[in-house]
């Protein structure tokens, strides 16, 4: 149940970072189009934020990007803004396009390392503009919990999250559901943070306790040499063997079957043995949308340990493919990175 500090005379502050997406988009009125708008007109459709006990400060990706487009030099840009800004704010939110949200929550877990404050990614399935929309929710609730916090001071959601239609979830864990409904995000695999009613509903035993004595510390570096592929029946050796030839690959992320299973064709296994004798590491995780991967359940799944694939456990794809860059771009030696992909690091795996 909600145990937060209600005293309003307190003013809390919080940096609202607005990198773009569909909530400050507007229509072109020529050929109809979204497109993205200056941050001006969302906040005159937003006149509730003067309503709320926070001091709120504005920082505009200029020009704002559709998340299509973001990638691992925005992610260092959003690190540097909190970074640079971490003793003037109790919290952060980023407004971010719904399509890439999930990767870029899941890569802030790892590069804001020893988070203590809350950095809360919200966005819409519709403009701010629109009357129906549901980004004003979406960020009225998201600045409420960027500086909600304990009686003892300390934030009630020190973590990277995302927040949607009621559902504060774990970044590192969450991953797009729908293309147009409200209920955009989910996390199958770890339970809710926070449920958002009438009431703020905090699941405690499930948000993450850092140590408030440490300073964050940030990492700006990301490797994108990475490949994700899925298996599927009828796979064909010469075309995965092509791509897997590609000399710049550091690591992979496999999708496979059920728990973690592969078909039984000589050929694969030993291509991906190959692979991982190079220093590649190979991550395998299921298709399906909750489970885990077990490798040593079934044959085919104990065949691909044996070829030195790596179980990633509950992970989503989003997940491993940002954990991978951070590793990749922190270690230089293939048996660290295989150590590290094997422990959770941001609460993004059970092990």
């Amino acid at each position: 149940m909600q145990n937060q500090e209600t005293n309003t005379k307190h003013l809390h502050h919080v940096l609202l970072i607005y990198t773009g997406g569909t909530i400050g988009m507007g229509r072109n009125p020529v050929t109809g189009a979204l497109e993205p708008l200056d941050f001006n007109h969302l906040h005159d459709a937003m006149p509730e934020l003067k309503y709320v006990n926070a001091e709120i400060d504005v920082y505009q990706f200029t020009p704002p990007i559709d998340s299509s487009d973001m990638a691992p030099r925005q992610w260092a840009q959003i690190v540097r803004i909190i970074d640079d800004r971490y003793n003037d704010y109790d919290g952060f939110v980023i407004l971010h396009g719904t399509d890439t949200m999930a990767y870029t929550a899941s890569a802030l877990s790892f590069m804001l390392e020893n988070l203590t404050k809350p950095v809360i990614l919200t966005g819409s399935q519709l403009p701010m503009g629109q009357l129906r929309t549901d980004g004003k929710e979406n960020v009225l609730t998201s600045i409420e919990l960027a500086y909600a916090h304990h009686l003892d001071g300390t934030p009630m959601v020190p973590e990277v999250c995302i927040y949607f239609n009621g559902k504060l979830l774990r970044g590192n864990r969450a991953t797009k559901v729908a293309a147009d409904g409200f209920a955009a995000f989910d996390s199958y695999n770890y339970p809710h943070l926070c449920d958002a009613g009438v009431n703020f509903d905090y699941h405690q035993h499930h948000i993450f306790r850092p140590d408030f004595t440490k300073k964050m510390m940030p990492h700006f570096a990301m490797d994108p040499h990475v490949i994700v592929f899925s298996l599927f029946p009828g796979i064909q050796e010469s075309i995965f063997r092509r791509i897997l030839e590609a000399t710049e690959i550091r690591g992979i992320v496999m999708r496979s079957f059920g728990s973690g299973n592969a078909p039984q064709q000589p050929w694969l296994l030993r291509l991906l043995r190959e692979v991982t004798e190079r220093g590649v590491t190979i991550v395998n995780i299921s298709q399906c949308a909750s489970g885990v991967v077990e490798m040593g359940r079934y044959d085919t799944g104990y065949q691909l340990k044996e070829a030195g694939v790596l179980s990633g456990y509950d992970s989503t794809v989003e997940a491993a493919v940002t954990k991978l860059m951070f590793l990749q771009a922190r270690y230089s030696d293939p048996h660290m990175i295989r150590t590290m992909m094997a422990r959770s690091i941001a609460g993004e795996i059970t092990i």
